[in-house]
Formats: structure tokens, C-alpha cells, sequence
């Protein structure tokens, strides 16, 4: 029996309608019309000139209000499987929020110990500075430590553990710097607090940096690193605004101890969050958790091998190292200028960095909303020379051209002393968005951890490299008649990466392109062609000559 129409209340069929044919004509061949075919009919028969049905399902009342019932359970579950996707964001945002704030606010104890180093230790301030810079070695290790957050998991996370264990590292440190007097007063062990602190900070830093690239690929969230960026600077701007206080107020060793106990709330907090309501991929049941860790290990540091071997990637990676690294930064020495010769309050200092860090929090709320339009190529032009002219300010200080202009030296270290050091802070955010865009799947913790230890580095080897100045001219204690030319040497130095910005990209939308076009080839070739299933039907489609032909 042939069967006009079939009802629209089948759950599996909407509508279709079936009539008596003439016998099929001959066709043209490579015929783009899908041809219908059933799951009851015989495919061994030959081909008939009209359509049949056999054993036909009937509509029936009951399979209706199962179907029903099974749409309702579906949106339910889907309402509630949406409140834990929408918990995990509640989670992450919380989570890398207060960490990059307390990221930020280490402002407030390093303000204490710079302080405690020059009064308390009267330290020189080529001394000063090379404690500065030499305690942050730790971080060049960085990468070691994106590895391991790649390749080793604990209890089935990689991210949210090592973020536990480098606030303990923190908690360990200024501990022990707050409550335990010798410590603080005694030059190897203030070292050996610092050097653990600054291991801390850095797997702490990594795995939150692996976090928000991974979270952001993910869920296709590509502002999280202008979040990230202004959370850090929220916690710098309140961690100088209280500082300078609680230097008049209190004695560092109160400060440290403040600080130990913000990081006790943070050990609390991420002891608490599992990585898994994040709504992260899991490790699967066959993956790195059977594999040697040494094996696991090398294949991530290949990874990263080939990951920054692409141009992509490794022309911004040496314009950014190199732009760094090739100016002598003389923050001790004026630092001590301030302080020692200017006899500078530390209240002056304190809300000098505040106002500092609203303006990098002004710019990067700007770059987020105006500035990430702008061509990078042009954006970091534009900033690299700013940065070069803002380094002259110091000379206006150290020649005392604001008093013959009627600016005091407090009002001009208020509004100007920090200005510096804002725009270089703030020169680092276009290349972390795009190498947090660009980095491979699987290798987020490697890469941005590669990228920060190259940013350490280079910082390092700029401190260093004024050290090296300082001594050279002559900038001591009681004698800073030298600075200028020091200042004049910074300028000079900034200004020469900008010969070479044609190795960086024109926008981060051409690198995407071009790293996509390469994807989009290969999906074109392992692209599906073949059977589409509706229920009990299937559409195929012709891509060669029709086999109707009689």
C-alpha cells in the first residue's frame, strides 16, 4: 500500500510527502539532488519507478508523549548544565582576579623592604639595585615551570595546584621575614626569604597566566588578559596608596606580616576551587597519567621548541626581549636620589607609584576598548617613543629645572616620577594578548612561562647593565653630580629599538590569518562528504556519475 502523506506528529519526520512518479529520466550526470532512501526499504531490490513504503510506523499517541517528555528533561537538564558553566566562570574570574590583585599589591611589602634596605641596612645604591635585580632570578626559570604545569598533573589539575603551592612558597617567606627579627636584619637570610618568595611568585605566575590562556582559547574570551592586566594594576594602586602610610605609621616588619596574611586568605581560597567546576578539559583515562614523567616532560619542552621557532612568534618574542634589555635602568640611583639627597617623604613616593598605576590602569582599560584596533606595529612605535622622552624627566629633577620653573620637587615626583615606568609596564600588554592568542593548544604554560622568563631576563640583564653604568660614571651615595649623563645614556638606548620595528607584526588579525590559512587547507581536504543522519533517513550526496542509467 502506498501512502499518500505521512503525519507530522512523527517525533522523527516534520513533514514529508510522497506521490506516484513516471518512470525516472535520464539524468545529467554529477546530479546534486539528494536522493531519499529509507531505513525499511530492501537495498538488494532493484531500483522501482515509484516510491514505496513498507511496514510504515504510525503516528502513535504514546511515542508523542514520550517525545514530549523527553524535550522537557532535556531543557531542564540543559538549564541545569548552563548554572555550572555559569559558576565556573564565577570561579575563574574570582580566582585569577584575586590572584593577579595580590600579584599586583606585592608592591606594598617591596615598598617596606626597599625602604628597610636603604635606612635600616644602608646599602649603596649599586648594592641596592643588584639585590633588586639578583633576587629575581628565580623567574628566569619560569619556563621550567610552564613545563611542568603542561606536563605534570596533581590529583588530575595542572593549574590551580601550582598556584597553591607558589602562595606557600609566599606564605614561607614573608612569614618568617615578619616574626622572626634576624631574618629581616641579616643580609643572607633577607636573601634567601627574597629568592623564596620570588619562586613563589613566579610558579604562581605561571600557572595563572597558563590559566587565562587556556580558559580564554576555550571559552573564546580574548579579554581576559586586559582583566588580568587591570586586576594587577587595581592591586598596585592600593598597595602604594596604603604604603607610604604605613611606613609613617608603622615598621616594615608590619608590613610583611600584613601581607602574610592576604596570602593565607589566597592559599585558603585556591585550596578550596576545584580545576574541574572551571569547566576545563580533563586529562583523559589513556593520557600523560601512564606515561614516564620524564617522557611527558620531553615531549612538552619540544612542543615549546617548535612553538617558538615559529615567526610568528619569535620576531615579537626578540623585538620585546631586545627593546628591554638593551636599556640601562638606573632605578636604584634614583630611587636613592630621592630618599637620601631630595630627603623625600615616603608618603611623596608611595603616592607617586598610586598615580602611577591609575594611569596603567587608565591605559589599560583604553587599549581594551580603543587601542587593541590600532595596528600593533604602530601602537608600539608610538609607545617605545613616549617611553624614551619620559626618561628625560628624571633629568628635569636631577637639573632642578622644575624649581626654576616653580614646581616643587614633591609636586613634580608626585605627578611625573612614575611615568616611566607605567609605560614600560604597559608596553608589555599587546605582545602578552597576542602570544596568549597565538599559543599552540596544550602549550599555554610553556609558552607564556617562556615569554615571562624572557621578560625577567632581559630585565635583569638591563639592571645590571646599569649597575655596570652607575659604577662606571661614578654614581655613589654622597655623589650624584654623574646622573645626568647615566639619564642622557637611557635615552639614547631607547631610542634604538625603534630602527627595527618592521620584524613585528602589522596586527594581531594578519597573524591569525595567516596561521589559520594553513588549518583551513587541511580541513578543505579531510573535509566530510557523505551521509547526513536524520533518525531513520539518510541524504547522500553525488559527487561522481549518476548509477541510475539503464
Amino acid at each position: 500500500m502506498i501512502y499518500s502523506s505521512i503525519s507530522s506528529e512523527n517525533p522523527w519526520i516534520s513533514s514529508l510527502s510522497i506521490t506516484p512518479k513516471p518512470p525516472p529520466k535520464k539524468q545529467p550526470p554529477f546530479q546534486r539532488n539528494p536522493i531519499l532512501c529509507f531505513h525499511r526499504l530492501n537495498p538488494a531490490g532493484p531500483i522501482q519507478p515509484k516510491a514505496q513504503i513498507r511496514n510504515p510506523i504510525l503516528p502513535n499517541p504514546a511515542t508523542q508523549i514520550i517525545y514530549r517528555k523527553s524535550r522537557r528533561s532535556s531543557s531542564h537538564e540543559e538549564r541545569r548544565g548552563f548554572r555550572f558553566p555559569q559558576l565556573g566562570r564565577q570561579q575563574m574570574l574570582f580566582l585569577c582576579g584575586f590572584g593577579y590583585w595580590m600579584q599586583g599589591f606585592r608592591c606594598f611589602p617591596w615598598l617596606a623592604l626597599n625602604f628597610h634596605m636603604a635606612h635600616n641596612l644602608q646599602m649603596d645604591p649599586s648594592t641596592l639595585q643588584l639585590v633588586q635585580h639578583s633576587a629575581n632570578l628565580p623567574m628566569v626559570a619560569k619556563p621550567l615551570y610552564g613545563v611542568l604545569s603542561d606536563a605534570l598533573y596533581i590529583s588530575g589539575a595542572h593549574r590551580v595546584p601550582y598556584i597553591s603551592i607558589g602562595v606557600l612558597l609566599q606564605v614561607l617567606s614573608w612569614g618568617p621575614m615578619a616574626l622572626i627579627p634576624v631574618a629581616a636584619r641579616a643580609v643572607p637570610t633577607l636573601m634567601a626569604c627574597v629568592l623564596l618568595s620570588n619562586l613563589g611568585a613566579s610558579i604562581m605566575e605561571v600557572a595563572q597566566d597558563a590559566l587565562v590562556a587556556e580558559y580564554g582559547q576555550e571559552k573564546n574570551m580574548t579579554g581576559l588578559q586586559s582583566y588580568a592586566f587591570m586586576a594587577a594594576a587595581a592591586g598596585g594602586i592600593l598597595g602604594n596608596l596604603i604604603g607610604g602610610y604605613f611606613l609613617m605609621k608603622t615598621p616594615p616588619r608590619t608590613m610583611f606580616l600584613v601581607f602574610a596574611v592576604l596570602l593565607s586568605a589566597q592559599l585558603a581560597i585556591s585550596l578550596r576551587i576545584r580545576e574541574e567546576s572551571l569547566g576545563l578539559p580533563q586529562l583523559p583515562d589513556n593520557s600523560l597519567i601512564r606515561k614516564p614523567i620524564f617522557e611527558s616532560i620531553r615531549k612538552q619542552f619540544s612542543e615549546l621548541q617548535m612553538g617558538i621557532q615559529e615567526e610568528s612568534i619569535a620576531r615579537p618574542l626578540i623585538w620585546i626581549v631586545a627593546s628591554i634589555a638593551m636599556v640601562p635602568v638606573l632605578s636604584g640611583s634614583i630611587f636613592c636620589y630621592q630618599t637620601q639627597y631630595l630627603h623625600l617623604d615616603p608618603s611623596i613616593i608611595g603616592m607617586s607609584r598610586v598615580i602611577g598605576q591609575l594611569m596603567l590602569l587608565s591605559t589599560a582599560v583604553l587599549y581594551d576598548r580603543y587601542w587593541k584596533k590600532v595596528p600593533m606595529r604602530k601602537l608600539v612605535g608610538v609607545v617605545q617613543l613616549v617611553y624614551a622622552f619620559s626618561l628625560l624627566l628624571d633629568l628635569v629633577l636631577v637639573r632642578r629645572i622644575n624649581v626654576r620653573l616653580g614646581i616643587p620637587n614633591e609636586v613634580f615626583v608626585l605627578c611625573f616620577s612614575g611615568l616611566a615606568e607605567t609605560i614600560a609596564q604597559f608596553k608589555i600588554l599587546p605582545f602578552t594578548v597576542l602570544f596568549a592568542n597565538l599559543c599552540p593548544q596544550g602549550c599555554e604554560g610553556s609558552l607564556t612561562s617562556f615569554l615571562a622568563s624572557a621578560l625577567c631576563l632581559s630585565s635583569i640583564a638591563s639592571g645590571v647593565l646599569g649597575v655596570g653604568l652607575a659604577s662606571l660614571i661614578g654614581i655613589t651615595a654622597g655623589n650624584y653630580s654623574s646622573l645626568p649623563f647615566g639619564i642622557m645614556a637611557q635615552f639614547l638606548a631607547a631610542l634604538l629599538p625603534l630602527g627595527w620595528l618592521y620584524i613585528l607584526p602589522m596586527s594581531e588579525g594578519v597573524v591569525r590569518q595567516e596561521r589559520k590559512r594553513g588549518f583551513s587547507r587541511r580541513s578543505q581536504k579531510n573535509r566530510r562528504v557523505g551521509r547526513v543522519v536524520y533518525g531513520s533517513v539518510f541524504i547522500y550526496r553525488r559527487e561522481r556519475e549518476s548509477e541510475g542509467e539503464e
